[in-house]
């Protein structure tokens, strides 16, 4: 079985910045609560929809930027295009495991094309703001994905078959179950979470 001890970790707010994204991922927080409740399958699928967008938005934007200035990047495209694509991997499992109906694809389409465009804003004008509101987006998915585990180790949720898919791509055996899963994701989005918080930082001490 994978280990899925998972440390909590939490970056403290510090200056206006931060304490703007922490409060806005609260508030996104309330919403995904009230129209989902226990749902965390169907949750997932809109998470991870919204959870792939800003590592596309910012890599693009990274690599304009390199090539506007002609100089490094400084690895962080390829860690940013990894982690959208990482997202994307998730979004496809939990496609196969809660079947979104077609309310939620609505929902899917409309909150993508909303958070895209606004992230993509935010990222032109403010890219230290935007990887710090990544940050705590995937501290909420981590927390997200630990009720998640633990209502399928009490039998709230059927620990049903990994897709295929999720073999695929995690290259697990045959007959690896959804639990193994939840804690590879969950695993994924604390290093998106820790990678975030530190391109956020860097930025703020380039600013000083």
């Amino acid at each position: 079985m994978i280990k899925d001890k998972q440390p909590v970790h939490h970056h403290p707010p510090q200056g206006f910045r931060d304490r703007f994204a922490y409060r806005l991922v609260k508030f996104m927080r309330f919403f995904a609560d009230a129209f989902f409740a226990k749902r965390y399958g169907n949750r997932a699928v809109v998470l991870e929809t919204v959870a792939a967008v800003p590592g596309m938005v910012a890599g693009a934007l990274q690599h304009l930027r390199a090539l506007r200035r002609m100089e490094s990047d400084r690895g962080w495209i390829r860690v940013l295009l990894d982690e959208a694509e990482n997202e994307r991997m998730h979004l496809m499992t939990f496609i196969e495991i809660a079947q979104p109906s077609r309310l939620e694809r609505l929902l899917v389409v409309g909150v993508q094309g909303v958070f895209y465009n606004l992230f993509f804003l935010l990222y032109v004008f403010s890219p230290r703001t935007a990887h710090r509101i990544v940050g705590y987006l995937e501290e909420e998915a981590v927390y997200s994905y630990t009720e998640y585990l633990a209502g399928v180790d009490n039998g709230s949720y059927p620990n049903v078959p990994a897709p295929q898919v999720a073999l695929d791509y995690w290259k697990l055996a045959p007959g690896t179950l959804l639990r193994e899963v939840i804690v590879l994701i969950r695993a994924d989005e604390a290093h998106h979470r820790d990678v975030n918080h530190q391109f956020s930082d860097e930025l703020a001490h380039a600013q000083d």
